[in-house]
């Protein structure tokens, strides 16, 4: 039985990587139906650790077949949003794009997601997350003063583009609810990525950004923003902008020094960030911790893949869950009323076919002849 606030939506996922599963998971997380069609023949899946496939149901298809593509429009039919990540044009070319998707659909939400858009001069150009946030200003932004440094794939594939996905697929069924008319969704993760940066065009026009890189407040250039390696070689983050909280930090740390009272002189951060580091250096990860975790010093300790699931934050908060021995994220965000929950186990390719298909209206002569 599925829960969360999305029970009763439903979903058709072609299936792709990266940030297209990811989607996925959010949606089902949240309590969609959401069936996945997969390529007949394309591998097995379903191994635990594929944490982004969790919650949905396999349909194996194989789209080259003029009966599987009738397959997959009766089950847009039925569709509350529809959402591929194929590059411009392969939806068209299998006989499932949105022209024809929405005259089987009037109401449907097709979300497509790419990299670059659907139009644009890189459109049919391949690329990564790096890519697509190297032409926003992203990651120029981040990194060392040396060279930018890519952010994972968080601000590209997942931030700009998974997130932004699923909350214009949401737009769009409020929408078309309200009006019986569908669209298509082009999110493209040069746009969402962009979108992420909107604070720091502010600061720009406001003259309160520099485009060197580590001379910002937000970007380790301030002294009181940065993290700090502990005598026992692990890393503290300290956050402490406001001056009731930089007045704690300097309470915490027993620095007296008359120069950090120049908290806002950036010519003063590179000096007072290795006076701090200095002083940060003196003391275990452990012995920061007690002094400063959960005070208003705005402070964490840097926690590896191993020792996050464990803090005690997020232990109070099970924030991190274990499902068939892999620890992993729980869904968010909270709901009071309609927690969402992990629907199910990441699935096999085609483990669902024939119970999906039947769930979503399919006769079983219909699934028999599909199969044969």
């Amino acid at each position: 039985m599925r829960q969360g606030p999305l029970t009763g939506l439903k979903i058709v996922e072609f299936a792709g990587i990266g940030p297209g599963p990811f989607c996925g998971m959010l949606l089902s997380d949240l309590g969609a139906d959401v069936v996945r069609i997969d390529r007949k023949g394309g591998g097995r899946g379903g191994a635990p650790s594929d944490i982004t496939s969790r919650g949905r149901r396999s349909v194996a298809l194989d789209l080259k077949s003029p009966e599987a593509v009738e397959a997959c429009l009766k089950l847009i039919e039925k569709a509350d949003i529809l959402f591929e990540g194929f590059r411009p044009g392969v939806m068209e070319r299998l006989g499932l794009g949105p022209d024809v998707a929405l005259k089987r659909n009037p109401k449907l939400v097709y979300g497509r997601m790419t990299g670059w858009g659907q139009t644009g001069p890189y459109a049919h150009a391949a690329g990564h997350d790096m890519n697509y946030i190297a032409i926003t200003g992203a990651l120029h932004a981040i990194g060392t003063k040396d060279k930018p440094v890519p952010p994972l794939n968080l601000v590209g594939d997942f931030g700009g583009g998974a997130l932004y996905l699923a909350f214009g697929l949401l737009a769009g069924v409020i929408q078309a609810r309200e009006t019986g008319k569908g669209q298509v969704v082009d999110c493209a993760m040069s746009d969402g990525a962009a979108s992420l940066m909107a604070m720091f065009y502010g600061f720009k026009a406001a003259g309160m950004w520099s485009d060197e890189r580590r001379a910002n407040m937000l970007d380790g250039g301030a002294h009181f923003y940065d993290t700090y390696q502990c005598s026992d070689g692990k890393w503290v983050s300290i956050g402490s902008i406001e001056p009731q909280f930089y007045a704690l930090l300097l309470e915490k740390t027993g620095i007296t020094d008359p120069d950090f009272q120049r908290q806002m002189d950036r010519s003063a951060w590179p000096q007072l960030r290795e006076k701090l580091a200095a002083v940060i250096a003196t003391k275990t990860q452990a012995e920061w911790c007690a002094l400063m975790e959960a005070t208003d010093v705005c402070f964490a300790p840097v926690l590896d893949l191993n020792d996050a699931p464990k803090h005690a934050h997020n232990v109070a908060r099970q924030t991190f869950v274990e499902v068939a021995g892999v620890t992993q994220p729980a869904p968010a965000p909270r709901f009071s009323v309609t927690p969402g929950a992990i629907q199910g186990p990441p699935a096999a390719i085609g483990a669902h076919t024939r119970e999906a298909l039947a769930d979503w209206g399919f006769s079983a002569a219909e699934i028999d002849a599909l199969e044969s």
